[in-house]
């Protein structure tokens, strides 16, 4: 693996220096956010949440237990590029099938090492999420490029990850239906545990997945700024009251503006796998996977012509984790209990889902 210098630099004028890794090719420019989570980096990069964003992993070693084919999380990467402090030179364990530069230039993802990940992560936290520009080029060249980053506000990034075609997971006499927002492998395979999944695209008319006759429809998590998806959240309106629904990150958010309620978009978001959340019905604590920059107000819950019901709760800052419509059956998550990867305290959620089609 041959390295070349580079810089990483953010719109605010910051210059970080490194040695590029991944795919070669022009400027990488995209919203930079950082990550907690300790293990995960195949994972994390192929999570189709990430379209449009550049991945800095607070974690300082990565890479030291490789890749593999089984980990990916959709059929691509739609990150904009990684960014981390020391890419390891070799990896070792049993699942082991290849380095992580592999994975980089198989899915066409750049990356910069050697980066001050510490600074880079205190800058974010100070200021929030911020557009960069990483390459060989000069520092003022990026510096432009960093400029001219629209970030994720107000840009349809599920139109760029959702599947084009309908297509099938798992069997049994339950059917599923599963909107694509930017689904993750994970999530299909825990809900093809419970019966026949048909994942559909995003633009899926509400008509359309009634006439499948669906047991239950799933709202994927997916990228971007929810408001700039209101086609997908004017179809789950029309089924809410008709059919058991279940929404998780993006599909969350969906839910919630489907029925009135607003969205807000965080500082820095909240990317990791050591989230604490409060489950408001039991008054236990789970830690939680969580990838998001966009929440639901729970402050717009007051008026609606539906009663939401805030069922879970950050501990961090206090955002809304999880509604209920009070009357239907019907529920939603911001954060991930498939955790791919991440502690496994929320999975309760997908039986919840089960028990919610079978008392139709």
């Amino acid at each position: 693996m041959t390295l070349r210098d580079g810089a990483l630099v953010l719109a605010d004028g910051s210059v970080f220096e490194g040695e590029l890794i991944g795919a070669p090719g022009a400027v990488a420019t995209g919203e930079v956010v950082f990550n907690t989570a300790l293990s995960g980096y195949q994972e994390i990069i192929t999570d189709p949440s990430y379209a449009g964003q550049i991945i800095s992993f607070t974690y300082p070693h990565i890479g030291n237990y490789g890749v593999n084919d089984a980990d990916d999380e959709s059929r691509a990467a739609f990150c904009r590029g990684i960014v981390v402090r020391d890419l390891a030179r070799r990896h070792s364990n049993h699942r082991s099938q290849g380095h992580l530069d592999e994975l980089l230039h198989r899915h066409g993802i750049p990356g910069i090492a050697g980066i001050d990940t510490r600074r880079l992560t205190r800058l974010i936290r100070d200021h929030g999420a911020i557009p960069g520009a990483f390459g060989d080029a000069d520092e003022a060249t990026l510096r432009a490029a960093a400029a001219a980053e629209p970030g994720t506000d107000g840009v349809d990034l599920v139109a760029q990850v959702t599947t084009d075609e309908p297509y099938v997971a798992g069997s049994g006499d339950r059917l599923i239906v599963a909107y694509d927002f930017g689904i993750k492998t994970t999530i299909v395979r825990h809900l093809a545990e419970l019966g026949r999944v048909e994942v559909v695209p995003a633009s899926t008319s509400a008509a359309d997945v009634l006439a499948r006759e669906p047991d239950g429809v799933f709202l994927s998590n997916g990228p971007g700024d929810p408001a700039t998806v209101q086609y997908a959240a004017n179809e789950i309106a029309g089924l809410v009251g008709n059919v058991p629904l279940f929404g998780i990150c993006l599909g969350h958010q969906l839910l919630g503006r489907a029925l009135g309620a607003g969205t807000v978009k965080l500082p820095f978001g909240h990317h990791g796998g050591n989230q604490p959340v409060k489950n408001l019905d039991t008054d236990t604590i789970e830690i939680t996977s969580q990838n998001h920059n966009f929440a639901v107000d729970a402050d717009s819950f007051a008026g609606l012509d539906r009663e939401l019901r805030m069922t879970h709760v950050n501990l961090n800052d206090g955002v809304c984790e999880g509604l209920e419509v009070v009357g239907e059956r019907c529920f939603s998550v911001q954060h991930h209990p498939e955790a791919g990867p991440g502690p496994h305290d929320s999975r309760y959620l997908f039986a919840q889902f089960d028990e919610l089609m079978g008392a139709g």
